[in-house]
């Protein structure tokens, strides 16, 4: 049974759920109704002067997976740790949200490119700290508005695509500066549109497919951004069939960075909940970011294909065909068909390799 509980903001603890969504004054979501707190958004509560704040008071009952001795032997012996992934420490967590979050309130200062390239840095001894070369994005959580975790989990996906590639630090480093800074042109934009709940009509679309425009703008006259950079932001938008935004550009036409911030810019915007949208599963997300073969980059959908883990191994799965499943290895050549293990029958379900599963997908 799940009851409502107000609770002072100061007694809160890590784990609890809130029962609440927080909004800032523009009606724009901070903390989603049902998140799980942690010490950064009880911190930003108290900050924002948030005093109490509703909880879930009790636990909602879970069901109970009970693992066969035949399925824990199979699940031990097939057991393959995942490919090594990029995680934050809590200080460079803090350190990056409060970096975003001083470029994006302050694009005119002199200091926001000094911002910039603290962020970067920090991602790419995130990166380098356990030679990561996969990305969990549930892992990434650096703050709870939109533009600042969208701008950081962009420059993150996105320096892993081009660790793929095999980039040069150099290069990795540019194009996570021009992740960080790719949307800086929508502070140019009118808030009634940027935070407008519905769709768009034409004119306002108009100004919003702009916002790169803007950004580059705003940029090309500092010294610190190289032309590569500068490009990126300009041409996130665009797609290599021609039919992206705002030059319309083709494939030849449009740079590498700009080829990686496009899907990681797609995928990031599709798994995000915004008040105009529900967010797409990753599964989902996944789907339309592969069924895109005319508008992204292929190189840069490959290299995303091999960078994301959707199901992490330990992963508790419902397959299709009835049966939970746990999953012991991770396949970066079949992202959506991982090997698991039936958690009673025992049976060992190679979703990737083996014809025989080919029917069977999860759910």
């Amino acid at each position: 049974m799940i009851r409502r509980k107000l609770m002072r903001t100061r007694q809160l603890k890590p784990g609890m759920k809130i029962d609440q969504s927080i909004v800032d004054r523009l009606g724009r979501d901070l903390v989603t109704k049902g998140s799980f707190l942690d010490e950064y958004i009880i911190d930003s509560l108290l900050k924002m002067g948030i005093m109490s704040v509703y909880i879930q008071d009790g636990e909602e009952e879970e069901e109970k997976v009970t693992v066969s001795p035949a399925a824990q032997k199979n699940i031990e012996k097939l057991h393959t740790d995942d490919r090594s992934k990029v995680t934050l420490s809590n200080s460079v967590r803090e350190r990056v949200a409060q970096g975003i979050q001083y470029i994006y309130s302050n694009t005119e200062s002199e200091n926001m490119s000094d911002a910039a390239d603290s962020i970067a840095r920090d991602l790419i001894g995130a990166i380098d700290n356990n030679d990561a070369i996969a990305i969990d994005i549930n892992e990434l959580k650096t703050s709870d508005e939109y533009t600042f975790k969208h701008s950081v989990d962009v420059a993150t996906i996105a320096m892993i695509l081009a660790k793929q590639q095999g980039m040069s630090k150099k290069e990795i480093y540019e194009i996570g500066v021009a992740g960080l800074l790719h949307d800086v042109g929508k502070t140019k934009v009118p808030i009634e549109i940027l935070n407008k709940p519905g769709k768009l009509d034409d004119n306002e679309f108009a100004v919003m497919k702009q916002h790169s425009v803007f950004g580059y703008n705003m940029l090309k006259n500092r010294k610190d951004f190289n032309t590569g950079v500068l490009y990126a932001v300009l041409q996130h938008h665009e797609k290599t069939n021609g039919k992206g935004y705002p030059l319309g550009v083709q494939a030849n036409q449009i740079t590498p960075y700009a080829k990686l911030l496009m899907v990681a810019d797609i995928y990031d915007a599709l798994v995000t909940e915004r008040p105009y949208k529900k967010a797409f599963s990753q599964r989902n997300a996944v789907e339309m970011i592969m069924s895109m073969t005319g508008e992204l980059d292929m190189s840069a959908m490959k290299s995303f294909l091999e960078s994301m883990i959707l199901y992490p191994v330990g992963t508790v799965v419902e397959l299709s065909n009835g049966e939970k499943a746990t999953v012991v290895k991770n396949n970066p050549h079949y992202i959506l068909r991982p090997v698991v293990v039936g958690v009673e029958s025992g049976n060992v379900y190679d979703l990737g390799q083996d014809l025989s599963c080919a029917s069977i997908i999860i759910l």
